[in-house]
């Protein structure tokens, strides 16, 4: 396999660490994005309803939603499956 995350490992690696409420420097600094490519990730993960934005005053994290948790549970299991291996997230 190569070294090449995709995108649903992404989305699983962001809401993962999302558990806890994140900024947007945290969540593309911690999963290792662009700021234009993580904004596209937490962008979809909103509208899907997987992660919800928090804004307190001029401050905006993001948290992941209750619906996340199937999300993590389905991929986490199905990567086992595939590779005999959990996901690598270095949280």
């Amino acid at each position: 396999m190569s070294g090449r995350r995709t995108v649903y490992e992404i989305y699983w690696e962001i809401l993962v660490y999302c558990r806890s409420p994140r900024s947007f420097t945290a969540i593309i600094n911690r999963c290792d994005l662009n700021s234009k490519t993580g904004q596209e990730y937490l962008e979809f993960l909103v509208r899907r309803g997987y992660l919800v934005p928090v804004t307190e005053g001029e401050k905006t994290s993001y948290h992941a939603a209750p619906a996340a948790a199937e999300y993590i549970a389905i991929f986490s299991s199905l990567y086992q499956k595939l590779f005999d291996a959990t996901p690598e997230f270095k949280l």
